[in-house]
């Protein structure tokens, strides 16, 4: 019951997910953390930041690495393949679709306006992952002293150095091992 409840969930995650594997993290944080609370956001965040440093494409790799974490190895299937399929149904109709209509003018209308969307969607992740990453806080802080107390300076160290790295076009994986090593040598420092 709980692998047909993955694929489900995960087929849902996998027909909203319009602009990419990124665009998939804030609804799979929202089925897996938020809804079901099959995860905690910090292991949510470790199987994204996973998910970034093995091959294959991101929301694939995150559906897996979550189905593994919460039903083992059929729930890893049930997952992956939940993701998978409306992906694939969807593309080969839209393959079809696009090639003999794409010049439509509402066609290009309708891409043009989903783009800000996925961009909102990255974005409100993006935040989440701020406020865990800086702060130890699923949200940021109402109380401004509660953030100046829960501020993690080290961690705000990484974090710009890796947004100036990725800025320069960097390698991915080589700010992900960066950043790792970095962390490992700031924890033993104290």
């Amino acid at each position: 019951m709980l692998c047909l409840l993955l694929f489900w969930e995960f087929a849902k995650i996998g027909l909203f997910c319009v602009g990419g594997g990124y665009a998939s993290m804030p609804l799979i944080q929202a089925a897996v953390v938020d809804t079901y609370h099959w995860l905690t956001l910090s292991e949510f965040i470790d199987i994204f930041t996973i998910s970034q440093m093995t091959p294959g494409p991101i929301g694939i790799n995150a559906a897996t690495f979550a189905g593994m974490k919460v039903a083992g190895l059929p729930g890893s299937i049930a997952a992956t393949l939940g993701f998978a399929a409306p992906s694939f149904v969807l593309c080969i109709v839209i393959a079809r679709l696009f090639y003999r209509y794409g010049n439509i003018g509402t066609i290009q209308g309708v891409l043009n306006g989903l783009r800000p969307a996925v961009v909102a969607l990255i974005c409100a992740a993006g935040l989440s992952f701020v406020a865990l990453s800086l702060f130890d806080m699923e949200r940021f802080p109402k109380d401004l002293a509660v953030m100046q107390e829960a501020f993690d300076v080290k961690s705000a160290l990484i974090l710009a150095l890796a947004l100036v790295a990725a800025h320069k076009k960097v390698n991915v994986i080589h700010i992900l091992l960066a950043s790792g090593v970095l962390g490992a040598a700031l924890g033993m420092i104290g």
